[in-house]
């Protein structure tokens, strides 16, 4: 039998476009942890209250892509995160306005599909960015367990990020979780696996993969404690059709990239190749 490629603990994070998914009862059933972004959440004058454990993510990437820069100020996402854990609940953490660091990000031009404005700053510019906010955040609501990100393109870019976060008085080995950024496009190379090895070496085991799916688990040696993905919508748009057999006999829609029920399908295959035991239920 091939071993797991999480550990027991391990908690995947489902991507939902939709914040409503967390007062779903399907959601509740499956027991499935979501991520949901604030540029989701932002606009709701009645929030729904969570069935589940969420993580909320900052909209970061998107924020950068199209502004290169930061268009919402700490004291504004501070104080959004603080009615996020009180009015919806269940708040595991949330991710900071971090900055990353891959190359679309930092020069900007067209990658594929997508144009980016770039910040036409420097990785070190970045790490500084990110650190302060990270302790802006935790003096503007010190009750919100903020994610701890570090950000590079280097696996030396990274240990010098861990380096400015005890420079400014955080230790990163006593957080719960750390998250790992602009590692998504990477996970299935070398240098992806360097970067995690090397941070590991710095006594940081417990680290948040974001956008780690089966490749880049199959491809570290050691464990993530968690992860999330929005992979399954891209699947699903690109089939251009309904994904599930219910779905196109209903006619719903014409794709399954907004579909509750395909996106718990998916994650269930996607567990059942990570964890042959039902302990990915567990919450961080």
């Amino acid at each position: 039998m091939n071993a797991p490629l999480a550990p027991a603990g391990y908690v995947f994070y489902l991507g939902a476009p939709a914040p409503g998914w967390l007062a779903k009862p399907e959601v509740n059933a499956e027991q499935a942890p979501l991520m949901v972004s604030d540029r989701r959440l932002r606009v709701y004058k009645t929030l729904p209250r969570a069935r589940v454990p969420w993580v909320l993510d900052s909209g970061g990437f998107s924020e950068l892509k199209e502004f290169g820069t930061w268009t919402v100020t700490p004291a504004e996402y501070a104080a959004r995160a603080r009615r996020y854990q009180e009015e919806i609940g269940q708040l595991a953490w949330a991710a900071p306005q971090d900055w990353m660091c891959e190359q679309a990000i930092i020069d900007g031009g067209q990658f594929g599909p997508q144009r980016f404005v770039g910040t036409h700053l420097s990785v070190p510019e970045h790490h500084l960015r990110t650190v302060v906010n990270a302790v802006e955040l935790s003096m503007l609501a010190p009750d919100v367990r903020w994610l701890r990100i570090v950000q590079g393109d280097t696996p030396e870019d990274y240990e010098r990020c861990d380096d400015l976060y005890l420079q400014h008085g955080i230790d990163l080995r006593k957080e719960p979780l750390v998250g790992v950024g602009s590692v998504c496009r990477r996970q299935g190379t070398g240098e992806g696996h360097a970067i995690f090895t090397a941070l590991r070496a710095r006594g940081l085991t417990r680290l948040h993969g974001f956008g780690v799916k089966t490749l880049g688990l199959r491809n570290y040696d050691d464990p993530w404690a968690s992860t999330d993905s929005m992979a399954w919508a891209f699947t699903a748009r690109r089939l251009r059709r309904p994904a599930l057999p219910e779905c196109v006999r209903a006619g719903r829609h014409k794709n399954c990239a907004n579909c509750l029920r395909y996106a718990l399908t998916w994650r269930r295959r996607l567990l059942n190749a990570l964890l042959p035991e039902p302990s990915h239920r567990e919450a961080a």
